[in-house]
């Protein structure tokens, strides 16, 4: 056999043991034997570039170049599913199925909801071609290189002709598109937090955390390190092998996927409710995290007759579980400062299994939520995790606490700087007001200033941030300005990365006026209010100089906000940050092309609904508001009208037309602006 031959045949040899071990858990041969192989196909494959494959076994070990994701139109919106936490409003769901088809039979998927990162994987000749994450459901980033060092999705499916009894028949389609989660399993999370915790890292909140955190990396390589693992649990295409979405899945099976055991097709609401009793307990058994029970009506025809609202398929709905509970002792209330200065109390309690994950620590939100349940050190608490996610108290045994046990005293001055604490009206958290001393603060609003919807500068994190902070690099967000590449690039071996961030600060010098009023972090003032203030004073100046009446003038800014707003701008040292941002070139004043278009939408507050086939829904909010128009998401009496596109969702068309609310479609809109 020569060595072309050699490469295809362990290339084909691999790719079933990759499937035997990490989708079927049945591995054939050892770790060792299954090392040789692979180092043999690597070693031939150097000798013979021109085989270069990108589907190839040995490419899951992904790379060290960091690559930019670019973002992908989805061939079939992820949309989101509806969400109950209760039996009856399963049986609502239910009704309105059977309703909905007339009467019809109809059969009901039962498959557990996984808690992970929405993948879409689209398969061209039996090959992985494109991974997609859902992203907002319309677009999403392509994460492909990423997805390929995940071992239990197939690269390549074996060829229909060759099919054996691991590939079995009906052969798969041309093309086709499966979706499934993407997850951490919790003997990988829990290892990986553990490295965290001893390197004095930031430990991840949760599995479906990490596992987001990990396919976003612009390194392929730490995503092979981080063994992922994926479920895939619908099929997309135009020759689909059957109309039973059940049916599909254990096809899919067949081809090399990994579908989960959990299915299981069902004709009743009581074997709906037997399915979802079952594995609220049995899933704690699971090796990945799961928070509920997804139901499909399994026929595609019955599905398409059925149809959609605006967010969600009227075939399905996902069961949550309710919140798992435990009782664990409240030892020590410590306090966190966040980059508003809000001081934030987190309860220290004796370590806990919850969900999966050992718990040791919760928010308690704020002092009057302490005062709430009148807590005592040495009290015993009622611990769930909101969402399946952030542990948080509910409750305390009041009959368990101990006579010795003293009431837990809100402090009086900042954990970090020492600074006395001040609460504002309207607020129930403490703040530090020394945010341009208080380290906390200063490396909060410096990842602020970097974020996307503010700055952009993507080319910098948090752990970077914290690493410059502790050099004396950076101060505060202007220093950033100052940094140079022969400050950052170690030894000479991070020459480019320290380039690319150089060059990543230096081009946010053209972010609009806008989001740098929203960089800057002045308290209360979100990215909307941003907008208003830059649209309506026009230049830093302006705005600097602006008294408490003129700004609550402005639609949108309250008293609060104003006085912060001139807090912010009487602050010496602001005032001689926001002059260095100006003199290194950020806009401080809103462009020609950003002041309104036209009067024509004046005074009318105008909400968005549905699926539009001209423009985006951020494209018609930004023609909105160029046209003197105001968003507002909900409808009220005071909505003027509906622009409404496909699909527009039933319970906002019933209440437009109770409060007699006009529905406006996407051409009657366009007509009204000038030059659309």
């Amino acid at each position: 056999m020569d060595e072309i031959q050699r490469i295809k045949q362990l290339r084909q040899e691999l790719h079933e043991h990759n499937y035997r071990y990490y989708v079927l858990n049945q591995p054939t041969i050892g770790d060792q034997d299954f090392d040789f192989l692979m180092h043999e196909l690597q070693d031939l494959e150097a000798r013979h570039p021109e085989m270069a494959d990108p589907n190839s076994p040995t490419q899951r070990v992904g790379s060290d170049l960091n690559a930019e994701f670019t973002q992908v139109t989805h061939k079939y919106p992820m949309l989101s599913l509806a969400n109950t936490y209760n039996e009856q409003d399963v049986a609502d769901w239910y009704e309105s199925v059977k309703k909905g088809l007339a009467g019809e039979d109809f059969e009901v998927c039962c498959e557990m909801k996984y808690d992970g990162l929405s993948i879409s994987l689209t398969y061209v000749d039996g090959r992985l071609t494109q991974a997609v994450t859902r992203g907002d459901g319309v677009h999403g980033d392509d994460v492909t290189a990423n997805v390929k060092t995940i071992r239990s999705i197939p690269l390549v499916l074996a060829a229909p002709a060759l099919a054996d009894d691991l590939f079995a028949t009906p052969s798969y389609p041309r093309e086709f598109e499966i979706r499934g989660e993407i997850l951490m399993p919790w003997a990988v999370f829990e290892k990986l937090n553990k490295e965290r915790e001893e390197a004095e890292e930031p430990l991840f909140a949760n599995p479906r955390n990490a596992a987001s955190g990990t396919l976003k990396s612009q390194k392929s390589s730490l995503v092979a390190s981080r063994q992922l693992d994926a479920y895939l649990y619908y099929l997309l295409g135009e020759e689909l092998p059957a109309d039973g979405h059940f049916e599909n899945l254990e096809i899919a099976r067949s081809w090399g996927f990994k579908i989960s055991e959990g299915m299981k097709k069902v004709k009743t609401l009581q074997q709906i409710y037997d399915f979802i009793n079952y594995w609220d307990t049995e899933r704690k058994k699971l090796p990945v995290a799961t928070d509920g029970i997804v139901l499909k009506v399994n026929s595609l025809r019955q599905q398409r007759a059925l149809g959609f609202t605006a967010k969600s398929p009227r075939w399905a709905i996902a069961y949550k579980f309710k919140a798992e509970r435990v009782c664990t002792r409240l030892n020590e209330v410590t306090y966190q400062v966040g980059r508003t200065g809000a001081i934030t109390p987190v309860a220290n309690m004796d370590p806990v299994q919850l969900a999966g994950t050992t718990v040791k620590r919760a928010t308690l939100n704020n002092e009057d939520f302490i005062r709430s349940f009148d807590l005592h050190i040495g009290d015993y608490v009622f611990v769930e995790k909101g969402g399946e996610i952030i542990p948080k108290i509910v409750g305390v045994d009041i009959d368990q606490r101990p006579i010795i046990a003293q009431p837990v005293e809100f402090i009086k001055r900042c954990p970090e700087c020492g600074t006395p604490l001040v609460r504002y009206e309207g607020e129930a958290a403490w703040y530090c007001p020394n945010d341009t001393g208080c380290p906390p603060q200063i490396k909060g609003r410096i990842e602020h200033f970097i974020a996307r919807k503010a700055m952009n500068i993507d080319s910098l994190g948090p752990e970077t941030i914290d690493d410059y902070y502790r050099q004396g690099l950076i101060h505060n967000i202007a220093d950033l300005y100052d940094i140079e590449v022969q400050q950052i690039n170690g030894d000479g071996s991070r020459t480019k990365s320290a380039q690319r961030i150089v060059n990543g600060i230096a081009a946010s010098k053209e972010v609009p006026f806008e989001r740098v009023v929203f960089a800057l972090g002045i308290r209360f003032v979100g990215e909307t209010s941003a907008k208003l203030l830059a649209r309506h004073f026009k230049n830093i100046d302006a705005l600097m100089n602006a008294g408490l009446e003129e700004l609550q003038e402005i639609e949108g800014i309250g008293e609060v906000m104003a006085k912060s707003i001139i807090t912010y701008f009487h602050n010496e040292e602001n005032q001689r940050i926001v002059e260095r941002l100006r003199g290194y070139g950020l806009q401080m004043e809103l462009a020609e092309a950003q002041t309104p278009t036209s009067d024509v939408l004046a005074g009318q507050s105008i909400v968005i609904s549905g699926v539009f086939a001209h423009h985006s829904r951020d494209e018609y909010k930004a023609i909105i508001e160029q046209n003197g128009g105001k968003n507002v998401g909900s409808i009220s009496s005071k909505t003027s009208f509906i622009l409404a596109g496909e699909n527009m969702g039933p319970s906002k068309l019933q209440k437009a037309e109770k409060l007699g609310i006009r529905i406006m479609s996407e051409d009657e809109f366009l007509e009204l602006i000038p030059n659309s």
